[in-house]
């Protein structure tokens, strides 16, 4: 799950995410659930974008990534903007020393960077113990119906001043199972060349029953599954693209 060079890209690539949009989920499910919430753990937080955002409102946050180079850049970025967040390198598999986290968010499709069963027991479990009494757990995960519809065998393509790449994502053997393999072209300015690298990254999703099993086995109650950003929980989140589940210790 490291991301090596694409961490130096990932910003631009990423410039047309729906962030506010993650941003006021959160913020509407910490009203309902969680309204005195100060400390919050941002598990995957790559670049610090969503980490920043929250410090912003409010927030003391601490952001967790298995990336040194996510890292690097976050914090550049963090002291850019004049905000403070602790970061801090650990897989999200095995996380140590975080405790009492009024909320914990994992999102941006992170949790289906976790493809092994026991693997993804093993996030929940720790979430719940890093949560205090009554914290809640917020994660997005791409939906088996995206997956299956709008990106296995899909080839995409971006070309911006600086950066382009090319993107296949290929079907694995198991259900839910995709492979990106993705190609970058960034331009050195000062020798007017571009320069490729290649990243392969591995995600799986699982059916909503499934999930809600491991959190079940976590200790934690589901509150809530919302698709699509909507903050209304839906009667079939299997058909979104993107599903939320909101969880509390």
């Amino acid at each position: 799950m490291a991301y090596s060079k694409l961490a130096y890209v990932y910003d631009i690539l990423m410039d047309d995410a729906p962030y506010d949009q993650w941003q006021k989920f959160v913020t509407e499910k910490m009203t309902q659930y969680q309204p005195e919430a100060r400390r919050m753990l941002d598990l995957g937080c790559g670049t610090g974008e969503m980490s920043i955002r929250f410090a912003k409102s409010g927030m003391e946050v601490t952001g967790v990534d298995y990336s040194e180079d996510m890292l690097a850049y976050a914090q550049a970025e963090t002291t850019r903007q004049k905000q403070k967040v602790t970061y801090l390198q650990q897989d999200i598999r095995s996380l140590e020393g975080l405790h009492d986290f009024d909320v914990i968010i994992s999102l941006c499709d992170v949790i289906n960077y976790v493809t092994e069963e026991g693997e993804l027991q093993e996030v929940f479990q720790h979430a719940a113990d890093a949560l205090a009494s009554g914290g809640i757990f917020i994660f997005d995960v791409h939906s088996l119906k995206h997956f299956r519809e709008n990106m296995a065998g899909q080839t995409f393509a971006e070309i911006y001043e600086d950066v382009s790449y090319v993107w296949f994502c290929e079907n694995g053997e198991r259900e839910g199972e995709l492979y990106h393999d993705l190609t970058f072209f960034i331009l050195h300015d000062e020798r007017n060349l571009y320069e490729r690298f290649d990243e392969t990254h591995h995600q799986r999703t699982f059916p909503v029953e499934f999930y809600k099993k491991m959190i079940g086995n976590a200790g934690m109650d589901l509150l809530e599954i919302c698709g699509d950003f909507s903050i209304n929980p839906g009667s079939e989140p299997e058909q979104a693209d993107r599903i939320f589940f909101v969880c509390q210790k």
